[in-house]
């Protein structure tokens, strides 16, 4: 939790950091508009001090009063524009380094699961041995173990699928295991056990 924290407080300030560039684009526009009211201002009281008519002045004011109301309108615009800005920032950042420490995980899960695959395979070799099962009768039985029917082994090894059977018959009578379910669980079984008991 408190890694989390840190990491969000991080993210925050690469983003505050980040969003400075399309905040000067804001900035520029804001700029504008309080040049014209400022402009607007000068003319109308230089005016106003030169004994000219407020009536008359009416137009410039209407222009001074829309560059005010611009200038506020668009300040609140972009501020409630830039708070969503910066906070999908922080989400997507966050997203990223989620989806960085899930692949991290998925490697680390990879190699772990190679390095017991790879004894897995090597246990199952020596089982073979003591079985004393023939290259093809090593073939069904690890095409079985991945879930293959007689057909599909039979198309795999370009062999009929009565070969396959009485392949797997013999590999069944060698080990003593009653059929394909057998076969599986005896080199499964154990594996799919939690390491953990339940509560």
């Amino acid at each position: 939790m408190a890694e989390s924290l840190v990491s969000r407080e991080h993210l925050r300030e690469d983003v505050t950091a980040g969003s400075a560039g399309r905040h000067r684009g804001g900035l520029a526009s804001l700029a504008l508009f309080g040049l014209i009211a400022l402009l607007m201002a000068i003319d109308v009281t230089i005016e106003l001090r030169n004994g000219v008519a407020l009536a008359l002045e009416t137009f410039e004011l209407v222009i001074f009063i829309s560059a005010l109301g611009g200038m506020v309108f668009h300040w609140r615009q972009m501020t409630a524009a830039q708070r969503r800005s910066d906070q999908l920032d922080v989400e997507l950042a966050l997203a990223q380094e989620e989806v960085r420490r899930w692949t991290a995980d998925a490697r680390r899960w990879n190699r772990e699961a190679q390095d017991l695959l790879a004894g897995l395979g090597a246990a199952i070799d020596r089982q073979f041995d003591r079985w004393g099962l023939t290259p093809a009768e090593r073939d069904v039985a690890l095409l079985q173990l991945k879930g293959l029917r007689h057909r599909e082994i039979a198309e795999l090894r370009k062999t009929s699928e009565r070969t396959v059977r009485q392949q797997a018959l013999a590999v069944y009578r060698k080990s003593g295991l009653t059929g394909r379910n057998d076969l599986a669980a005896f080199f499964l079984e154990d594996l799919l056990l939690p390491t953990r008991q339940p509560e």
